[in-house]
């Protein structure tokens, strides 16, 4: 009986404290916020804006929940009064092995500069920090490519501004592949000047002779380890530039596990 009377009242006083703190008219930025590589975007405790998850062992609120797909909850200690609590794993979960070193169910970590990890359970998801895709041809940006600076980890995108000989854009190789125009714009020869002015030669991409000497091979991805909250689903491959078998994984949320909650049994 003291049990559920003490029950009763941390709901009650959980509850209070989340009405005081939420405004009355949800106020909320046009453009929802951009979280990090591994970051859940999720709705705040008012159930107004869409905010980026806190993570294991920091600092959660109303407003700042913690990453419930990776089965974290805010913790507040013996008061439940306090407006910060401090997120943990909500579930006990397995721990990992990784390298040599365990990590708890829950928390995420970077092998690398460009990925970064979470122990899922026992089982291990990574997922990339650097993006690999190229931004689409523009005025501004007509030869986007990606570079490597010194002291930075991932490559960055180059758009050829500041360079001795200005590139010529696509659209204005597509009218010179036609050939020199004339005072009228009349094509007058093959359209070889530009290049051959600016020293370009048509040379064989390298990585297309080894693909065709390699046979792609990959197989589907596995199921996902939980049937609820995140998990970690894997693949074998080699589709890469040594045509090497490699397993690949990848995090994996089916469907959260509160909306297992209302399913009657």
């Amino acid at each position: 009986m003291k049990k559920l009377i003490y029950e009763a009242l941390l709901t009650f006083a959980l509850t209070c404290m989340v009405d005081a703190s939420c405004p009355a008219v949800c106020e909320c930025p046009s453009v929802p916020p951009m979280c990090p590589a591994g970051v859940s975007l999720v709705s705040d405790g008012c159930g107004c804006c869409k905010v980026c998850a806190a993570q294991l062992n920091q600092d959660c609120n109303t407003h700042k929940p913690c990453d419930h797909h990776k089965g974290l909850e805010c913790n507040y200690g013996n008061d439940v009064m306090l407006g910060t609590g401090i997120c943990r794993a909500k579930l006990e979960g397995r721990s990992c092995e990784y390298n040599g070193r365990m990590y708890q169910n829950g928390e995420s970590f970077h092998v690398s500069c460009k990925h970064q990890c979470t122990c899922i359970d026992g089982a291990v998801g990574c997922g990339p920090l650097c993006t690999t895709d190229l931004p689409v041809s523009s005025p501004s940006c007509p030869y986007p490519r990606l570079v490597r600076v010194p002291g930075q980890c991932c490559f960055s995108v180059d758009c050829h501004k500041g360079a001795i000989t200005p590139l010529m854009p696509p659209w204005k190789i597509k009218q010179q592949a036609k050939g020199p125009l004339d005072e009228n714009e009349n094509v007058l020869g093959n359209g070889n000047g530009w290049e051959d002015e600016q020293g370009y030669k048509h040379l064989t991409n390298p990585w297309a002779i080894v693909q065709k000497r390699c046979v792609i091979q990959t197989t589907e991805w596995s199921p996902c380890s939980s049937s609820c909250g995140m998990g970690v689903s894997s693949r074998v491959t080699n589709d890469n530039a040594q045509c090497k078998l490699e397993r690949e994984t990848r995090l994996c949320n089916i469907r959260p596990c509160s909306q297992l909650a209302g399913v009657p049994k």
